[in-house]
């Protein structure tokens, strides 16, 4: 069983277009598993059968816009056969002396209540197993009935899914990605909104580390494995020739904000060559000098597309646990410095400073020269290729 929140909240029309989007997800999740299935859709459930409910479950689990799976016992919608069902699941995991709760539903079905229903399942487990005892608030052990028009469903245990809204509902944006810890946990959850992704990678050749790219396409990797059967595709670009030029200037305290805008000028090409709507950034408020908000603020308009920045207000712990739990964490990165970064970086580099700057080092002409550079891997359940 398959359960989605805010989905529901949405008027008919939206929500049964959600749900016809998140079953074609998991169904090509599960397909990516080599799993056979086969998907029922009922009134904020969808049920899934075969013959791995297990491994069902866990792959439906990683679905964006799932918020919970259960391997579930399908019984006749009535009391007793609920009953009946409950005690034998409670027999293999109840013991005497250990706590539980009956948490039950009823949808569709009429004859009995919800209340009526987890009381009639408690008494008949307390009657197989006397020695238990019931506690509502906080049991050792959880059992939920549930009688639907499509019949009864007992089980004990859930599986959280990411949440969120389905892969493919909120249109295309670009994400700038790079090998480090921000920028892929960025990707994820505007992914996880419903965001069909496009990664950019600014590659900086000898001014970047030996490591770089290995874990770029590392990043992209692993993020694909939470699209399973989507196609994910990154577009490499070569920035060699801006950092010569911006190696050149007698301001070294200006080259972050001007790397920072120059990726934005090339991303927002590619956006709209790529029909992207928006771009996103790893931007996380005051955590380096490029990402004050003074200089932000400069950094912003070089964009010609919406900038979307959905780590703006989290602290560095919560990325980077947000980081392990996705799968993007590299405790050893190895060599992935940059070597124009300045020691002394301006946390406010004034807006005409940097115009002018620009101007001398023909930026816009540098953009478009490196926006047709590209070159494009793609990613699926997590083999990446280069594809041109």
């Amino acid at each position: 069983m398959v359960r989605y929140g805010e989905i529901f909240l949405k008027s008919e029309t939206v929500k049964r277009r959600y749900i016809s989007i998140l079953t074609e997800n998991i169904r090509l999740a599960l397909e990516s598993e080599g799993l056979t299935h086969r998907i029922e859709t009922y009134r904020g459930r969808i049920m899934i059968y075969g013959d791995e409910p297990r491994r069902i479950a866990t792959a439906a689990a990683r679905t964006f816009g799932v918020v919970s799976t259960s391997v579930c016992t399908v019984t006749a919608a009535d009391i007793e056969g609920l009953a009946a069902t409950a005690v034998e699941h409670a027999e293999r995991c109840l013991r005497p002396g250990m706590s539980f709760a009956v948490r039950a539903r009823r949808s569709g079905v009429e004859g009995f209540g919800s209340q009526e229903l987890a009381a009639a399942v408690g008494s008949a487990v307390l009657d197989r197993i006397p020695e238990a005892r019931v506690d509502l608030t906080a049991p050792d052990y959880e059992i939920s009935v549930e009688a639907r028009e499509f019949g009864g469903l007992v089980y004990d245990e859930k599986i959280a899914g990411p949440g969120g809204l389905p892969y493919g509902t909120q249109g295309e944006v670009m994400a700038l990605l790079s090998e480090g810890i921000d920028s892929p946990v960025a990707s994820w959850l505007m992914m996880r909104r419903g965001c069909l992704m496009v990664h950019v990678n600014m590659h900086g050749g000898r001014f970047g580390g030996a490591d770089a790219e290995k874990n770029v396409l590392q990043n992209h990797a692993r993020l694909s494995t939470w699209v399973p059967g989507h196609p994910l595709d990154l577009l490499v670009v070569k920035m060699e020739p801006f950092f010569e030029a911006i190696t050149g200037l007698k301001e070294p305290r200006y080259r972050c904000v001007l790397c920072k805008r120059f990726m934005l000028r090339v991303a927002s090409l590619l956006a709209n060559e790529w029909e992207a709507t928006a771009l996103v950034s790893g931007d996380n408020l005051g955590q380096v000098a490029s990402q004050t908000l003074a200089n932000m603020a400069v950094i912003a308009p070089a964009a010609t597309v919406p900038v979307l920045r959905p780590l703006i207000g989290f602290d560095k712990t919560e990325v980077v646990d947000r980081a392990r739990a996705i799968g993007t964490f590299q405790a050893r990165p190895g060599d992935v410095g940059c070597t124009v970064a300045p020691r002394y970086p301006s946390t406010a580099a004034p807006a005409e400073t940097i115009v002018k700057l620009e101007e001398e080092i023909d930026a816009a002409g540098l953009a478009e020269r490196a926006a047709a550079t590209v070159r494009r891997y793609r990613a699926k359940n997590g083999v990446v290729e280069e594809v041109g």
